[in-house]
């Protein structure tokens, strides 16, 4: 019964937060979730293998967690075949405790090649697997770090100053988009949403994709009216190399990624040749917990400094507030409610079901990869984080 009323929560809660749009896919995809049946729990978890990645490895009981609980979980979300987990990773204290992979559909996804059949892929903790939008948490990383190095010189610096070519766009309320506000997605720039992710496909196969976003009908305050867009990630991005005078992804391998120990990774390019700093990363689950332990960490990774505390402290904190969610610097921010326990969360998602879950009260990060790549845009895509998140709380001791 209990596996059953947590299923209820995870189905209800992926609704509310898929919103009107969502509700008929929604539904349909809840009944399954009830019906499913549960394997049997592992009693044990197996060690974790040693990839000389940079992760200390512990017994979940050393970070604690309830061993019984936390070893179930790889088994129970193995069981949840509707929410398509491709992988799981659990860091607490520092320390890696607990993964387990699972073979699901994938493939790499530039948006051009829009709706293509996915390929039964095996994954391990080699495997790197598609960030989708999560890839814009990591641009206001990088925003951060050309902040840091003087590259970049203010937030509230007009993002026109950085196209100087775009002359015949600098219209009175363009002039008043700045960095900032591309941060938080409050350009006032328009952005459709239907059909599903079509913009974000026209704007990845335009000669200028920054043009494109940057030429749309202003119709809202700058600065004041949100509208989720990838647009406002491709422009982070771009500032970032015409501040820096390197190139996006090299910046992130140079002054992130090279820091962190991450050697393994690639990034999806738009059709001009730029990388997409709205989605096109690939990372290892492994390499992308490090990520998340560098926000837990205020900016360090094992006692090297990354990134300011200032900017960590800047880029989660809630410049928009809405009744369901708040927003950062393109990371969310959540509050989860288990057996009665409030937990405030720093989220990074993606499409598909890719979550990077920072939970700083509990010195904790969660990585969940999933292959619920829904065209439409009405599945519930979170179902396999829900249940990992809602498993995970629950097996943490006091």
């Amino acid at each position: 019964m209990r596996d059953r009323l947590l299923r209820m929560q995870i189905g209800l809660r992926t609704l509310r937060r898929l919103g009107v749009a969502g509700v008929g896919v929604g539904w349909l995809a809840l009944c399954v979730v009830f019906g499913a049946a549960i394997a049997e729990p592992a009693q044990t978890c197996g060690g974790l293998p040693n990839l000389g990645d940079g992760w200390e490895t512990a017994s979940p009981a050393a970070e604690g967690f309830d061993p019984d609980s936390i070893c179930t979980l790889g088994p129970r979300l193995a069981a949840l075949k509707e929410a398509d987990p491709h992988g799981v990773v659990v860091v607490r204290h520092g320390k890696l405790v607990y993964e387990a992979y699972f073979s699901g559909d994938d493939g790499r996804w530039p948006q051009q090649h829009w709706n293509k059949p996915l390929a039964p892929t095996p994954h391990d903790a080699r495997t790197k697997h598609d960030l989708q939008s999560m890839t814009k948490s990591v641009t206001a990383l990088l925003v951060g770090i050309a902040l840091d190095r003087g590259d970049l010189k203010s937030l509230d610096a007009p993002v026109l100053s950085f196209f100087p070519s775009y002359a015949d766009l600098q219209t009175p309320d363009r002039l008043r988009i700045t960095v900032r506000d591309v941060l938080t997605m409050r350009t006032g720039l328009r952005w459709q949403y239907k059909p599903y992710l079509s913009m974000a496909r026209r704007m990845d196969a335009a000669p200028d994709p920054f043009r494109f976003f940057l030429e749309q009908p202003v119709t809202g305050t700058p600065g004041k009216t949100w509208r989720y867009n990838n647009g406002t990630a491709e422009i982070a991005g771009a500032i970032v190399h015409r501040a820096s005078g390197v190139p996006l992804d090299q910046f992130a391998k140079r002054y992130l990624f090279d820091p962190l120990g991450i050697d393994d990774w690639e990034w999806g390019r738009m059709a001009n040749g730029d990388p997409g700093a709205s989605w096109g990363l690939r990372l290892r689950p492994r390499d992308l917990a490090k990520i998340g332990q560098l926000v837990l960490n205020r900016g360090t990774w094992r006692g090297h400094r990354v990134v300011s505390s200032e900017w960590i402290e800047q880029m989660i904190a809630p410049h928009v507030i809405r009744p369901h969610f708040k927003y950062g610097y393109l990371w969310w921010l959540d509050r989860r409610t288990v057996d009665g326990r409030e937990v405030d969360v720093v989220e990074a998602i993606g499409w598909g079901g890719q979550y990077l879950e920072v939970i700083p009260s509990l010195d904790m990060v969660l990585v969940v990869t999933a292959g619920l790549y829904d065209f439409k845009g009405g599945n519930p895509q979170g179902l396999a984080n829900d249940a990992a998140l809602e498993m995970v709380l629950r097996a943490t001791r006091p």
